[in-house]
């Protein structure tokens, strides 16, 4: 199933790991996504973006706490980062209030590639 995960130094309550599922990579975030740590998050999701191999990424949010309009910013930036590449950034939110609520409450879920599951983002061919 590829390499074990490997992480983002866990500042600030925000715990960011790196591995691969089915040749595809998924970043896997935990804590609280807001004006402090939205710079990590930005950071980690344009590394997997431009530093690996073309291909489509999975954003896994599952474990994220808190979500503020700095975290919003930082979804749509690498979402950008990644069409600009002809790529997608799948991000996984499942029923996580936290995370979900602000995305629809501003109409992201329009622009975002969102999923249920990473199994779910994973088994997506288009």
């Amino acid at each position: 199933m590829g390499e074990p995960p490997h992480g983002e130094p866990g500042s600030q309550g925000l715990d960011i790991r790196r591995h691969e599922a089915d040749g595809i990579l998924v970043v896997t975030v935990a804590g609280e996504i807001d004006a402090d740590t939205a710079p990590l998050l930005k950071s980690a999701v344009t590394r997997a973006i431009e530093d690996t191999p073309r291909g489509d990424r999975v954003l896994d949010l599952t474990a994220v706490t808190f979500l503020d309009s700095a975290g919003l910013a930082a979804l749509v930036d690498a979402t950008e980062r990644a069409e600009e590449r002809r790529e997608a950034l799948r991000i996984v939110v499942d029923a996580n209030r936290p995370v979900i609520r602000p995305i629809e409450v501003t109409g992201l879920d329009d622009v975002l590639r969102l999923y249920h599951s990473v199994d779910d983002a994973l088994d997506d061919t288009g």
